[in-house]
């Protein structure tokens, strides 16, 4: 008969945590450093409370550029007014337009846009941008990019401790379904257009679903406001001003037009009472050979076409 083997049991259970040990089922607390992103619900399901400073935040979305401003543009103001440094923008689908930035407090002459002709030449550029010391930010439009020139960037992004986000269609979540870790991401976030109900004037909403983080994952996606909620309030206040002006518009348009159909109404009456003197031959009255009574002046046809 085989021995017995001797059953492995602990002096004392593990405690409940361990110094420099995370736990897959508590949400990571373990980021060196994080940036706000502005938004407070986000804040609150991202590990650390932030966008994570030296490593790779992927951003899917149907379609390039509709969201990224909206998205990243308060952590931008908030680390371009505590550092200098530049943020490169590389292969935008759009120009930023500089007076929209500057209004929110991110000043155009911190922003340098790099044209790619290929996505290799779009990849190659930012990984220099994000080895470049000059650089505080990398915002790059790649939605091509493989899992391994992913790793790339996120791998430069740590070395020099800097902001990078990566922006790809939703098709490429598809790929992280058929492999999990298709990604090397340690962010991952899918945001879409979302109306608000109720509200024509504010400015439209965002859905957030986080496919990939430090942590359990998330069931529910989160609804934030399309814009800084600063430039929600300018929105909607300029929204209600046209508005206003629309309506009064409209008044006068309706004013002016009752004062011509009022001006119309009083030429056709003058018209019709108007009996023109009678023509050789016919008697007035309505005699035989004369002008049938009640009859019009050929002039009311466009007194009339003016009422109508």
């Amino acid at each position: 008969m085989p021995a017995p083997r001797p059953s492995l049991r602990l002096a004392s259970p593990l405690p409940a945590s361990i110094p420099g040990v995370w736990h897959a089922d508590a949400l990571g607390a373990g980021t060196p450093r994080v940036l706000p992103t502005g938004y407070a619900a986000l804040d609150a399901e991202l590990p650390g409370g932030g966008w994570p400073v030296g490593a790779l935040s992927e951003v899917l979305q149907p379609l390039a550029g509709l969201h990224e401003w909206q998205l990243v543009l308060p952590a931008l103001v908030q680390a371009t007014a505590k550092q200098s440094g530049a943020i490169v923008l590389v292969a935008p689908p759009c120009e930023p337009f500089g007076p929209a930035l500057q209004s929110q407090g991110l000043r155009a002459e911190r922003v340098c846009m790099v044209r790619a002709d290929s996505p290799v030449a779009a990849l190659w550029a930012a990984e220099q941008a994000l080895r470049c010391q000059g650089v505080l930010a990398v915002m790059a439009w790649l939605p091509q990019a493989q899992p391994a020139a992913l790793r790339r960037l996120q791998l430069a992004a740590a070395q020099q401790q800097q902001l990078l986000w990566v922006f790809r269609s939703v098709a490429a979540s598809l790929q992280a379904q058929q492999v999990p870790h298709a990604s090397p991401a340690p962010l991952r976030l899918q945001v879409q257009g979302l109306a608000l109900p109720g509200d024509a004037a504010a400015a439209p909403g965002m859905q957030v679903q986080i496919l990939k983080r430090r942590g359990p994952p998330l069931a529910q996606a989160l609804h934030l406001p399309g814009c800084h909620p600063q430039l929600a309030q300018v929105l909607v206040a300029q929204a209600e001003r046209r508005h206003a002006a629309q309506e009064a518009a409209r008044a006068l348009l309706a004013g002016r037009q009752a004062a011509s159909v009022r001006v119309a109404g009083a030429l056709a009456g003058a018209l019709a009472r108007h009996v023109p003197p009678g023509q050789p031959g016919e008697q007035p009255g309505g005699r035989p050979g004369g002008r049938p009574e009640g009859s019009r002046h050929a002039l009311d046809r466009s007194a009339i076409a003016l009422v109508r």
